[in-house]
């Protein structure tokens, strides 16, 4: 008895110690559980509405048909459907209902609207997509989650604004979207945007994201998108054509040489070297010799729109492997300033066609590339070579008769001229022989002077020209004091055996003219797909 007590006793308090251990773990537990219920409650009444979202409208979208993605237009039939151009939208078609094909450039959802900014080459429109009895929720949804880059057709009515739409070309305009489907989606994640890509340079303060030149020209095919490369290239294109139609006007015949030769072109060792069969020859550094030949044949004023190619291991802003030449050449009665007269007029015309015929353009680059305009003389100013020299000089520039300008040189040259005579572009004539290729022709009046003559835009050479000698004769002596090897100019020099007429010409850098003339600072943004010693892709 006493022991079974004692054992009772003994075994008392620790069930009484196990109990209220228990109770405490049922608490911690029960709490525990409570709270895993309460968050099982939530998640599961959180999928419920989702899956109510989801499933209901799907039932009652009433816009499927006017959204979503195009099947691959492989030319299976042919649509009678009219795209109109982005840039003929503005307030005066307000009401209208067009279709517009570009790419979506930004887009941003705001409840039960979605906007975003349609582009078209440099001109955009904004567009809305809000939930109407023409627009479902899904079709808001779709809209906002279509890649940035995307091309898009777009089926709107076209509303005039309360206020203008800075953001985009199109001020006074809108776009309010009735049918939206992707024709090309673009990949979700981008090497560059283009939003940043098209970032004035003036906001490029570090605070907002920018893209070096590196990266657009290793990804040049999204760079050139930008409103900006688009005008850019736009005004090249007419520097060219107003290049041509000018001279065409003039009675001068376009022609078209060769670009693979069997001798370096102008006698120098920056040429390329390419295998031709069993043999080698090089790319053309110049159409010179050829122009000559058509003047010889007697075509009289000629000009050609090629390729061109340096050796030149040149990293510079201006200097470039390959780029595209405008050259001309004609013969002449008398005196080369006849010829000079010619080039003069011809870049004032190119200039004033720019002006009169790319305002759009022109303010486009500003935008991103703020600039002066450019201003021009007529009749273009003319300084020879000592005049230039003299200037440098009394600006504290140390050089000789002689000596050929440097980069700086030319620069502070053409701000000087810029001050004194209001012009961005001018001609220097009569530079120093010595500076010269060995086929132009000698001033007769003094030997240390030629007939030769560069023009200049913003302080930079934009091309370079000269009287050639036309008497084989002379041309051999020329070509000896030059020490250039005669067997390897042997056909151009007997070009002039039969009789050749005095001419003269220049050869001008595309890329350089419109780089100048939008005030830019580097050749490559001017150049759609540049070379140079470190880059031959894309």
């Amino acid at each position: 008895m006493t022991n079974k007590k004692e054992d009772e006793a003994s075994g008392d308090q620790p069930e009484m110690t196990n109990d209220a251990t228990t109770d405490q773990v049922s608490k911690k537990a029960l709490k525990k559980q409570q709270k895993e219920a309460e968050k099982a409650a939530k998640k599961a009444e959180k999928k419920a509405a989702q899956d109510a979202t989801v499933t209901e409208p799907e039932a009652v979208d009433y816009a499927k048909d006017q959204y979503g993605v195009m099947k691959m237009i492989q030319s299976t039939e042919r649509m009678t459907r009219t795209l109109v151009n982005v840039r003929s939208l503005s307030a005066a078609e307000a009401e209208k209902a067009v279709w517009v094909r570009g790419r979506l450039h930004t887009s941003r959802s705001k409840g039960k609207q979605c906007f975003f900014v349609l582009r078209q080459q440099q001109f955009t429109i904004q567009c809305v997509v809000a939930v109407n009895d023409k627009v479902s929720k899904q079709m808001v949804k779709f809209s906002g989650a279509i890649n940035k880059e995307s091309m898009i057709d777009v089926h709107g009515v076209v509303k005039r604004t309360p206020q203008a739409v800075e953001g985009c070309s199109q001020h006074d305009a809108e776009l309010w979207v009735e049918q939206l489907f992707v024709v090309s989606s673009a990949e979700p994640r981008l090497p560059l945007l283009i939003e940043d890509a098209s970032r004035p340079v003036t906001e490029e303060d570090g605070e907002r994201a920018t893209v070096n030149q590196d990266t657009r020209l290793d990804n040049r095919v999204l760079d050139l998108r930008t409103p900006a490369n688009h005008a850019i290239f736009r005004i090249q294109a007419g520097i060219c054509r107003l290049f041509r139609n000018t001279l065409t006007a003039w009675d001068f015949t376009e022609i078209h040489t060769p670009k693979m030769i069997s001798a370096a072109s102008e006698g120098g060792a920056n040429v390329f070297q390419v295998s031709y069969f069993k043999g080698s020859a090089y790319l053309a550094q110049s159409p010179q010799l050829y122009k000559q030949m058509a003047i010889t044949a007697d075509f009289d004023k000629v000009f050609t729109v090629g390729q061109v190619f340096r050796a030149e291991d040149s990293n510079t802003h201006r200097h470039l492997t390959e780029f595209v030449g405008l050259d001309l050449e004609m013969a002449f009665s008398y005196h080369y300033h006849e010829v000079l007269d010619v080039i003069g007029q011809l870049f004032v015309e190119i200039f004033k066609g720019l002006r009169d015929e790319y305002a759009i353009e022109i303010e486009t680059v500003k935008k991103q590339f703020p600039h002066d305009d450019f201003k021009f003389l007529e009749p273009s100013l003319r300084l020879e070579y000592p005049e230039a020299v003299v200037m440098l000089r009394e600006a504290g520039v140390e050089m000789g008769d002689e000596d050929d300008f440097t980069t700086p040189a030319e620069k502070l040259l053409g701000k000087l001229v810029k001050a004194k005579y209001d012009t961005d572009f001018f001609i220097l004539d009569k530079f120093p022989l010595a500076v010269r290729p060995f086929y132009t022709m000698p001033d007769p009046n003094n030997p240390k002077q030629s007939n030769s003559y560069d023009m200049f835009m913003r302080g930079e050479e934009i091309l370079s020209g000269a009287q050639r000698v036309h008497d084989p004769e002379f041309l051999t002596e020329r070509a000896k004091l030059h020490k250039i090897d005669l067997t390897q100019i042997k056909s151009y020099i007997d070009s002039f055996r039969y009789g050749a007429p005095p001419h003269a010409g220049g050869g001008i850098g595309m890329e350089r003219v419109s780089m100048l003339y939008l005030g830019l600072d580097n050749v490559r943004k001017t150049s759609m797909f540049p070379r140079d010693p470190k880059r031959i892709t894309p």
